[in-house]
């Protein structure tokens, strides 16, 4: 009888359900700026433990270190050695947009997914490559957007898809802030963000990729693309355009977007306008505008601010989103995916080339 208890103990402790351990994630660079967001966020999580961090700028390691609570993290001057030592679930990548097909290629081999910052890729060229081998070696390819775990952002469009404004025609929206700033820590994500080769563009890529995803998001691929650009302040920004403007032209309907480093303050604003013909023939008018804290519904002199709901756990945030696509196996899906990226990138394109020719260019 002695054993009994003990056994017993052991038994019940046996019939208990796993306790799930956390995923391991690693991070390739740290000159974009939003790791300074995310890092802290890895550092605390239950769902992830951060086992590695890649980084070659002395400054850059101490601020993780001393302001992103990244102390007792592993740094790595080679981010392959880290992969190969650390061997991480996934990846989140805080570099160049020229360099996001680079990390790819050494991560799908090894079956690592990868979340990336917005756009996707510097050029549609290389998006299409990443395109190939993400699905040659079955590994998730997640792009990093701020308003994609808005409430706000998630509401505007179930909204329109329940056909409260009718069928959408025309966006309306706009994008940007007063620029990036070119002192301290904050110089290296200004060395390449002003870079074209780099970046890939100037505001142009880093606030029109917001203006193109909600474009696909809301009406799909458009049929072509026109757009203009201007160099308000050629002495900060002397490499790339500082303000873009966007014309997306459908069967149906038209966009119009505006990404600016030259804005009094910061917007990230989407107005959706739509249309219902009645039985004689005229127009029933609606709009949803969406900002990062509020949704209104728009119908001549009527303003109706719609209540917010959080957003379920695993889409609230996207360390939780990933978790739970590489936990069920399920596809990366809604704005953060492949697909819909690969798009941003190819009406990025074209706008660059509408840029230089001063041409409208239609989508193949």
């Amino acid at each position: 009888m002695s054993n009994f208890w003990p056994r017993l103990a052991l038994l019940a402790l046996a019939a208990l359900p796993a306790v799930a351990q956390p995923y391991k994630i690693a991070v390739i660079g740290l000159i974009h700026s939003h790791e300074g967001t995310y890092v802290p966020r890895m550092t605390r999580s239950e769902q992830v433990k951060l086992v590695g961090i890649a980084e070659t700028i002395p400054e850059l390691v101490t601020q993780a270190k001393e302001k992103q609570g990244a102390k007792d993290v592993p740094f790595f001057d080679d981010y392959r050695k880290m992969l190969d030592e650390t061997k991480p679930d996934f990846v989140w990548a805080f570099v160049e947009n020229n360099r996001h097909l680079e990390i790819l290629k050494e991560c799908a081999p090894r079956h690592i997914h990868v979340i990336y910052e917005k756009p996707l890729a510097s050029t549609y060229k290389d998006a299409l490559a990443m395109a190939e081998l993400a699905k040659k070696y079955d590994v998730k390819v997640m792009c990093n957007y701020q308003m994609a775990w808005w409430p706000a952002n998630q509401l505007a469009r179930t909204e329109v898809e329940k056909g409260i404004i009718g069928k959408s025609w025309r966006l309306r929206g706009i994008v940007g802030h007063g620029g990036p700033g070119s002192t301290g820590p904050g110089k290296y994500f200004f060395d390449w963000l002003t870079d074209p080769v780099k970046n890939g563009a100037g505001a142009l890529m880093d606030f029109g990729c917001y203006n193109a995803l909600w474009s696909l998001w809301y009406m799909g691929r458009p049929e072509s693309v026109f757009a203009e650009a201007i160099h308000l302040r050629p002495e900060t920004f002397p490499k790339v355009e500082d303000s873009a403007t966007l014309v997306l032209k459908y069967k149906n309907g038209i966009n119009v977007f505006e990404g600016s480093w030259d804005l009094p303050r910061s917007f990230q604003d989407l107005e959706i306008f739509g249309s219902t013909p009645g039985p004689d023939g005229a127009l029933t008018r609606g709009s949803i505008y969406m900002t990062q804290q509020k949704v209104e519904y728009r119908n001549g002199r009527e303003t109706k601010e719609l209540p917010l709901t959080p957003l379920p756990p695993e889409q609230a945030d996207p360390i939780s989103f990933m978790v739970n696509a590489i936990r069920t196996k399920q596809p990366i899906t809604g704005i953060t995916a492949l697909d819909i990226n690969i798009g941003v990138v190819e009406i990025i394109d074209a706008a660059k080339e509408s840029i230089r020719t001063g041409r409208v260019v239609p989508l193949k």
